[in-house]
């Protein structure tokens, strides 16, 4: 399945992995390019030869394309871009801030820059400052989420700029798919999907976490700092809620509170598997995923339902 977002990548579908901190790990990226389309690392806050261990431990894994995402508020990001240039990595998606400061290095070095946005404004901005492509990511999504819906986002985004779209946010099929491509999106990136993934480290309670997890089992926290999270509903979301809502009242909110709740509580997840204090980052898709499957086997089954759903739209509008 072709088009310029995917020749530009050198991928074959337009399906691209969350670069979720603490899970888009070599095992998960190099098994998603591996099965056809693009795996992202993360880089969190890692120093950069940290990162460059982590991208040449993908690199023995696969021959494919991959993608590192780049923080930018990490206080090693100066250190990060350049070793991603060094590595000759392909492409790179942005996230918490501009990369306008490293955009002519990014270019000289052949990278395919896409920014994460969360409002049309901001894309206009990405394109002006050279964005090769946007991942326009609605509130659906797990992690740290905008305002507006994928389904409101991402058709507002494609009238306001002239470079390929990625949705993201509620995609964990190939229904959602299709109707990201009707939007007039060019790719997909999911990241609740891949957390189940055979591949995925995760720990096995956060993917059964996900497998159980119904329409209305995740929550929002964290509004009152500007920096809204989806999780899944556990016993530390309803603490952090109760305090919000505490200090919601006060005039100048001790937000710290909410900070010593929230320490260390994605790694608890991941790593450790707490259910109870663990920050289980899951989109609203997760009333979706029913399984654990390979990364081969989520892409081959998100392209076979699409085909179902779009020779099937076609068929209907021919009757």
């Amino acid at each position: 399945m072709k088009n310029e977002l995917t020749e530009i990548i050198g991928i074959d579908y337009p399906i691209i992995q969350g670069a979720m901190s603490w899970v888009a790990t070599p095992s998960l990226a190099s098994a998603v390019s591996n099965a056809g389309g693009l795996g992202m690392l993360g880089s969190g806050h890692e120093p950069g030869e940290t990162v460059r261990k982590t991208i040449r431990e993908t690199k023995e894994l696969t021959d494919k394309p991959f993608g590192v995402n780049v923080l930018l508020l990490s206080q090693y990001v100066d250190e990060v871009v350049d070793v991603i240039c060094e590595e000759g990595i392909k492409v790179v998606t942005t996230g918490a801030g501009s990369p306008g400061k490293y955009m002519k290095k990014f270019k000289e070095a052949g990278v395919v820059v896409i920014p994460v946005v969360a409002s049309v404004a901001l894309a206009k901005r990405m394109e002006k400052e050279g964005a090769d492509a946007l991942i326009c990511e609605g509130m659906e999504a797990g992690g740290h989420i905008g305002k507006t819906t994928t389904i409101n986002l991402v058709p507002q985004v494609v009238d306001a700029v002239s470079i390929p779209v990625i949705a993201a946010g509620g995609i964990a099929d190939g229904r959602g798919m299709a109707a990201a491509l009707m939007l007039g999106a060019d790719a997909v990136q999911l990241g609740t999907r891949f957390v189940v993934a055979h591949e995925s480290i995760a720990h096995d309670n956060f993917k059964q976490a996900i497998i159980k997890a119904k329409d209305i089992d995740t929550v929002v926290t964290g509004q009152i700092t500007g920096h809204p999270v989806r999780v899944l509903r556990n016993k530390l979301t309803r603490e952090y809620l109760k305090v919000e809502k505490e200090i919601t009242s006060d005039s100048t909110p001790d937000v710290t509170r909410l900070e010593a709740i929230g320490k260390g509580a994605l790694r608890r997840a991941v790593v450790e598997g707490d259910k109870d204090r663990g920050s289980f980052m899951s989109g609203q898709s997760a009333g979706l995923v029913h399984e654990e499957q390979s990364c081969h086997d989520i892409i081959q089954e998100l392209m076979t339902e699409y085909k179902e759903v779009v020779t099937l739209h076609a068929k209907r509008l021919n009757e």
